[in-house]
C-alpha cells in the first residue's frame, strides 16, 4: 500500500491530540470532585477521620479533638429530643435488653430494665441529624441484634458512629467486661468507617490511692486492637490519668488508629492540670475530652492548655 498522505497524517495527529485533551480534562474534573466530597464515612482515613467529618461540616474550626462536644446518657424520648438541639457534636446513649418481652434493645443504663424508647425508634431519630453518635453497650446480648438495626439505617446515618463497650478488667473495676472476643464477634465486621470505643471496666475511690492503667493493661488491649482495621479509640478515666501517662502514650504509639477519650464519673476527683501533659505532649487530634462543663472550663483556662 502507498504511504498516507500528509492531510491524513495531520487528521490524525489533531485526533489524538484531541483525546488526550479530552482523557486529562477528565481525570482532573474527576480528582477535583473527589477531593471537595467528605471523606467520612467511606474514608480509610485513622484516628482522625470523626476530626474530619465536623470540620467538613463547619461544626469545628481546627483538627482538635477538645472542639468535640458530648452529650450524655440520651437514654430517653426527651433526651435525645434535648440531644438533637444541642450544641453537642456527639450523642451518647446506653444499651441494655429490655427486662422483659418484647426482649429488645432499649435504650437504659443498669440497673435500669426497661425504657420509653427503643434503639430501632432512637436511631430513627437521629437519622434526621447531622450529629454523630456513640452506641454504649452494658448488655453483650445487645450487640448483636443492636448492629442488625444499625446496619438497616446506615444509609440514612450522616455523622460518625462509634460503638463503645468495656471488654477488659482495669484499675479498680469492679463491673464485668464483656470480654473482647465475645464483643468484637457480635459486632461483627461492621463498617469501615465506624470507631470502636473499647475500654477497661474502672472504679475510683475517694481518700485511697487509686492505681492507673498498668503496662499488663495496655500491652492486652493492643494485642486485642492490633488486628483490628477500624479506628480504635480508648476510653480513660480521668481520674486515673496522673499515674498511666507512660503507659498510655506507648498504646496510642503503637498505631495511628489509635486514639484516647478522657471521661469522668460524676463523682470522681481530680485536679485539671493532671491532663495537661496529655494536652502538651499528645497530637491534639488523638484526645477527645469527654468532661463535665466545669471541669472542661477549668481545663481550657489552665495556663498551657493550647
Amino acid at each position: 500500500m502507498g504511504a498516507r498522505s500528509p492531510f491524513w497524517n495531520s487528521r490524525f495527529r489533531v485526533h489524538v491530540v484531541a483525546v488526550f485533551l479530552i482523557v486529562v480534562i477528565v481525570a482532573w474534573t474527576v480528582w477535583n470532585l473527589q477531593s471537595k466530597i467528605p471523606s467520612f464515612p467511606n474514608s480509610g482515613r485513622m484516628s482522625e477521620q470523626t476530626l474530619d467529618y465536623f470540620l467538613i461540616k463547619g461544626k469545628i474550626n481546627e483538627r482538635d479533638a477538645a472542639n468535640v462536644e458530648w452529650y450524655h446518657a440520651a437514654n430517653s424520648k426527651s433526651k435525645i429530643t434535648e440531644a438533637l438541639k444541642s450544641s453537642a457534636q456527639m450523642i451518647e446513649a446506653d444499651i441494655i435488653m429490655r427486662g422483659h418481652d418484647p426482649k429488645e434493645p432499649i435504650m437504659a443504663h443498669p440497673p435500669q430494665t426497661d425504657s420509653d424508647v427503643t434503639l430501632r425508634d432512637w436511631l430513627k431519630e437521629v437519622t434526621v441529624s447531622d450529629k454523630g453518635i456513640k452506641l454504649d453497650f452494658k448488655s453483650l446480648q445487645a450487640v448483636a441484634p443492636s448492629m442488625g438495626l444499625l446496619e438497616e439505617v446506615r444509609r440514612q446515618l450522616h455523622g460518625p458512629v462509634w460503638i463503645n463497650a468495656d471488654i477488659l478488667p482495669g484499675p479498680g473495676g469492679k463491673g464485668t467486661p464483656l470480654g473482647p472476643q465475645a464483643f468484637l464477634e457480635a459486632v461483627g465486621p461492621g463498617h469501615p468507617g465506624d470507631v470502636l470505643s473499647l475500654g477497661w471496666s474502672t472504679g475510683w475511690s475517694p481518700d485511697t490511692d487509686n492505681p492507673g492503667y498498668s503496662w499488663e493493661m495496655v500491652r492486652e488491649m493492643e494485642g486485642v486492637c492490633r488486628v483490628l482495621k477500624q479506628s480504635v479509640t480508648f476510653p480513660v478515666r480521668a481520674a486515673l490519668l496522673p499515674q498511666s501517662y507512660p503507659q498510655l502514650r506507648w498504646l496510642l504509639e503503637q498505631s495511628d488508629r489509635y486514639s484516647l477519650t478522657v471521661w469522668t464519673g460524676l463523682s470522681d476527683q481530680l485536679a485539671m492540670e493532671d491532663l495537661l501533659p496529655y494536652r502538651q505532649n499528645i497530637d491534639k487530634s488523638r484526645v477527645y475530652y469527654d468532661l463535665l462543663e466545669s471541669q472542661s472550663n477549668a481545663f481550657r483556662k489552665l495556663p498551657g492548655y493550647s
